[in-house]
This record gives structure tokens, C-alpha cells and sequence, in this order.
């Protein structure tokens, strides 16, 4: 009798048993292939997933894990697709049922730009002779308003027009002080003159001491609450001078510190008070003006009219000894009504930063209507020069010598306005 036992039958319960032991000792690449099947995929998948998403931290469960290649796209993948699919055939259909056409503008044509009405053009001669003929006729009604007309309006709008090509072109010059030249003589001064010539009605006297060329120096007196007497005496000696001078007006540091005025006054020729910029004047031969009183002067009350003050330390006097130039003392008749002050605020000229603040019959009670100087009658008259070659550039360091001229300019100017006072018929007339 032999020992071997025939092979046991294996039923089938015994065989379904085995079958899940050796899947259960599969290798995890075994496990991914399973998971493939459609028969194991109800068995294998859903417990892989479940232990697979409890390790995954926040962060990693934010972003969609790729899927590897050939791998089936999800049911919601699947159901997105088709639904943006669906939205662009609805908006672009295709004619003949084939697939979607994208829609693409066509360029625009060079006609449809050139006749855009937003494109930029150059401007044809015609509009600028239309603005020119506007320019024109606006001057004439203005010089209808005025009183000018005939061959003069004529003139005076053809200056107006050159100045105007030369402000545009950039052909005028501006010296090495802010001196415009061109701009006084075709702004600055025509807008005083008919303060000059209507309102104040300035006569001139001594004009021909002031020499027609060459370096000097006008000491004048000042007064009128506002500087208005250092324009006069510009427009004075410029139209009434046979050479037609042009004088530098030597300002203070509150002229230049102010926005607008400092440079209308730089323009204009007003240059800074200080011996360095008179001798680069005197060094150039140009006229300077100063008006020695300074705030003391011009801001001084109504009881002190035509009386001078101090005239500082004599620094004119030892500039022009230094530079061997003369002195023409000016005395001033009329500028001491324009604005007569009769008290000074001074507690608001310290808050505003200015030397005072002037009250007068009519400001600040009237505003800006306050402003409006009085028409007094105005007389400028030019003194004989006095000559300091003689004394030689060394005597400006000399400071009695200084002291006797600077008493001496001053002296003459007192009794020419004395003597003016005197002659005067009234301050209106």
C-alpha cells in the first residue's frame, strides 16, 4: 500500500479563500495594477484612497494631485470640460455644424486712422493766419479803447506782433542780472506810462545831468507807502533822456524774496543792493538808481512828509568813489500823497514779515479799492552830478570822507525838494 495520498479536491469555498490571502500579499505596484481592474476596483480602491487622504497635509490637500499618464480623468473633470464646450459652441456656431470659428477683428485701415478725429494734425498756415487776424482786430478795439488810432496803432501793433515771434522764436537776450531788455521796453514800461503820463502827470527837470553814457549813480529820496516812486523815476529817465538810458534799480532783499515782484523786478533791471553787483554795473557803464532812505523812507508817516532819514552807513557814496563814477542827487515831489499813512499796524507787519503795515484814509478800510493811488502832481528833477574821480578810488576806504559826501548828497536833495514844495501850486495841480 503505497504512502502517497492523492491531491485533496479543493472546493470551491477553500479556493476563494486562498484567491484573497495571495491578494493580500501583493506588492503595492501589484496593488496599483488592481486598482485598475474594473472587477477589484469596489474591493482595493476605497480603502487605498481613505488611508492615502488621512496622510496628506492642508497645504497638499489644496492643490489637485496630478494624475499619472493614462490614468482615467474624473467624473467632475469630465462634466467642467463638457460644460465650457458647450458654452463656446453656443456663443460662436458654426455654420455648416463643423466645429466653432473664433472670431478675429480686422486691422484698421491707414484711411480710418488719418480721418480719426482723436489723431493729432498738424496745423495748417491758415490757422495760425486766423489766430493773427483774431490777434490783430483784438488790438485795435483795444486801441480804440485807449484813444490810439491811425498810423500809430498801426505801429504799435506791429511791435506787438514782432515781440510776440520773438518770445516764441526765443530771439531776445537776458543778461547776466535778469535783465530783459526787450521785454521793458515792449511790456514793462507801456503799462506805466499812462500811470506816468494821465494819472501822476510827471514833470521832469535836469534831465541833461544825466550823462548820455558811461557808469553814474542817482541817489533819489523815497517815500509813498509803496515803492511806486522807483518806476516813475525808470519811465522818466528812459523817455525823457535823449539817449533813452536805461537805469538799474538797486532793490532791497524783501523786492527779491517776493514771488511775482522779485522777478517782474529782475526783468525789469532791478538788481540786488550790494556793493558787488553796483560795481559789476559801474564795471558794464550802466545807470544805477538807489534810494539810500530805503523802508525807513517809503514807510514813514504823513506828519514826516519830505523830511529825509538817515541814509544808512554811505555805502552808495564809497561804491561810486571806488568806481570813480559820479553822483546825481533827485529829488521826488508828489509820491509822499499817493498814499498818505497816517498809522502803522505793526504787531500784523511782524506776522506777515513786512517793515509795516500801512493804514491809510482808505486802506484797509476800502480792500484792494484802498490801493488805488492818489492823481497827485508829480515833479522829478535830476541835480548837478557830483564828480568823485578827483578823490581817487583809494579815498572809499576813507570814512570821514565817506561821511562828508553822504551828508552832502543828502543836504542837496532836502533843499531841492524844499525849494520844489515852494513852487508847487497845490498837490493836485
Amino acid at each position: 500500500m503505497s504512502d502517497e495520498r492523492p491531491a485533496a479536491k479543493k472546493t470551491p469555498s477553500k479556493t476563494a479563500a486562498a484567491a484573497g490571502r495571495s491578494a493580500a500579499r501583493k506588492t503595492p505596484a501589484q496593488k496599483t495594477t488592481a486598482r485598475k481592474t474594473p472587477a477589484e476596483k469596489p474591493v482595493a480602491k476605497k480603502p487605498v484612497a481613505k488611508k492615502s487622504a488621512a496622510r496628506q497635509t492642508p497645504a497638499a490637500r489644496k492643490v489637485a494631485p496630478q494624475q499619472p499618464a493614462g490614468a482615467r480623468p474624473s467624473r467632475k473633470n469630465i462634466g467642467a470640460t463638457a460644460r465650457r464646450t458647450a458654452a463656446r459652441r453656443d456663443e460662436h456656431p458654426a455654420p455648416d455644424g463643423g466645429p466653432a470659428l473664433r472670431v478675429v477683428p480686422d486691422p484698421p485701415e491707414v484711411a480710418d486712422v488719418q480721418s480719426s478725429p482723436t489723431s493729432l494734425s498738424t496745423p495748417s498756415p491758415s490757422d495760425f493766419q486766423g489766430l493773427v487776424d483774431v490777434l490783430v482786430e483784438g488790438l485795435r478795439k483795444a486801441g480804440d479803447l485807449v484813444g490810439i488810432e491811425g498810423d500809430d496803432l498801426d505801429r504799435r501793433i506791429a511791435a506787438a506782433l514782432a515781440f510776440l515771434r520773438r518770445r516764441l522764436t526765443g530771439d531776445y537776450e537776458i543778461d547776466d542780472f535778469g535783465f530783459d531788455r526787450d521785454f521793458t521796453e515792449q511790456v514793462w514800461l507801456p503799462l506805466l506810462r499812462p500811470l506816468y503820463r494821465r494819472w501822476f502827470r510827471v514833470e521832469v527837470r535836469g534831465i541833461q545831468h544825466v550823462p548820455d553814457d558811461g557808469p553814474a549813480l542817482v541817489v533819489a529820496n523815497h517815500s509813498g507807502t509803496l515803492p511806486i516812486d522807483g518806476l516813475m523815476t525808470q519811465v522818466a529817465i528812459h523817455d525823457e533822456h535823449p539817449k533813452h538810458r536805461h537805469v538799474r534799480m538797486l532793490g532791497a532783499d524783501l523786492v527779491f524774496e517776493s514771488p511775482v515782484i522779485g522777478e517782474l523786478s529782475r526783468k525789469a533791471g532791478t538788481t540786488l543792493a550790494s556793493n558787488s553787483d553796483i560795481e559789476r554795473l559801474f564795471a558794464a557803464g550802466e545807470l544805477a538808481a538807489v534810494f539810500p532812505e530805503g523802508f525807513k523812507g517809503v514807510g514813514k508817516p504823513y506828519s514826516e512828509r519830505y523830511q529825509l532819514q538817515r541814509f544808512g552807513r554811505g555805502g552808495f557814496v564809497s561804491a561810486a568813489l571806488r568806481a570813480e563814477v559820479p553822483i546825481i542827487p533827485c529829488a521826488i515831489v508828489g509820491a509822499e500823497e499817493i498814499f498818505p499813512m497816517i498809522g502803522n499796524i505793526k504787531g500784523l507787519a511782524r506776522v506777515l514779515g513786512f517793515p509795516y503795515f500801512p493804514v491809510t484814509p482808505f486802506f484797509p478800510l476800502f480792500g484792494l479799492a484802498g490801493l488805488v493811488p492818489l492823481p497827485s502832481k508829480w515833479i522829478i528833477e535830476f541835480g548837478a552830478p557830483v564828480d568823485t574821480d578827483t578823490y581817487g578810488a583809494a579815498a572809499a576806504d576813507d570814512p570821514m570822507l565817506v561821511f562828508d559826501l553822504t551828508d552832502q548828497v543828502r543836504e542837496t536833495i532836502q533843499q531841492s525838494l524844499y525849494s520844489l514844495l515852494l513852487q508847487r501850486r497845490s498837490i493836485f495841480f
